[in-house]
């Protein structure tokens, strides 16, 4: 069993999970302080550690507090994620940043991928996966997640690529990184607000079993990296994939107008249309993100089985 990183602060009930080998689900951050208002970041966030445990698994959020990378988040930290204006956005390369500042950072899926890692954690839940930013032809704009995955041991639980970017373009950079992409129960890869995207899943798993096999033929070859497991939302769920699509191109046609760029456009947008759809888009978010802490805490389980 890997040791966790020293400079970690684990809360005592991860941190007894990962020595006894437990299955442990880490949680990203950004989703809470940047994805969606209050209250409904602070509900979501502590339900999905609940269904976590209710599955017989522990969850560990990950986040900065004060400086501190923080896997396993009381209630308190929860709430000054929730609703405190003082929490910056930190992906992998403002980590050292926001640490060396003691400042407060909500961690995006590349930083609490590679922060997972570091504490040992084998499985993480999020909502969806960055990726090729649309119109990245032109500026380049690819989210750190991808390179992330091709780094970091960490099998990812997703609904998929956020439907803001370039599904097509992306598969191709998780194709070029040689970082698996395994669609649970589908063949078609999900777009995150909707079930189908058009694109074919490049693999497909049906049992958390499956996915876990994967997970351990892959690292005991030595292949380094993550694994990118996609989980379609719930059918009653779901957005029908052409209005969720003309919404889209709303919300980046009010984008341009207002020169928004970089780390900022991810978090607009997706207020952008909850906006046009009535909070719609809100309910389906933590709809998926619901379905992915269940997925994600069998695989946890049945990974911590096969390798003990």
């Amino acid at each position: 069993m890997k040791q966790p990183h020293p400079s970690l602060v684990l809360t005592d009930e991860v941190a007894e999970a990962l020595s006894d080998g437990a299955p442990v689900v880490a949680l990203e951050s950004t989703i809470i302080s940047h994805g969606m208002p209050y209250p409904q970041n602070i509900q979501t966030a502590v339900e999905e550690e609940t269904i976590v445990r209710e599955l017989g698994a522990t969850p560990a959020t990950i986040a900065v507090l004060d400086g501190h990378a923080h896997v396993g988040l009381d209630a308190e930290a929860l709430e000054l994620l929730a609703s405190s204006p003082d929490v910056s956005k930190v992906s992998v390369r403002d980590l050292p940043y926001v640490i060396s500042r003691g400042a407060h950072g909500a961690t995006t899926v590349a930083a609490t991928m590679r922060l997972a890692a570091l504490a040992g954690i084998s499985v993480f839940v999020t909502g969806g996966l960055g990726g090729v930013h649309r119109g990245a032809q032109q500026t380049f704009d690819t989210s750190a997640d991808l390179t992330e995955l091709a780094t970091s041991n960490v099998a990812v639980v997703s609904a998929g690529v956020k439907s803001i970017l370039d599904i097509g373009l992306t598969l191709e950079a998780l194709e070029t990184l040689g970082v698996p992409v395994l669609a649970y129960g589908t063949n078609e890869f999900p777009a995150f607000f909707s079930r189908s995207s058009g694109h074919p899943a490049p693999m497909r798993v049906d049992t958390p079993q499956q996915v876990a096999a994967v997970m351990a033929a892959k690292w005991d070859l030595g292949i380094s990296g993550g694994l990118a497991v996609v989980c379609p939302i719930p059918a009653e769920d779901e957005l029908p994939a052409g209005e969720i699509d003309r919404i889209i191109e709303q919300a980046l046609a009010d984008m341009d107008v207002r020169h928004i760029h970089g780390k900022d456009a991810t978090p607009f947008l997706l207020g952008r249309i909850v906006e046009i759809t009535g909070g719609a888009s809100l309910t389906a978010n933590i709809a998926l993100v619901k379905n992915n802490a269940h997925l994600g805490a069998q695989v946890a389980a049945a990974y911590a089985a096969l390798t003990r």
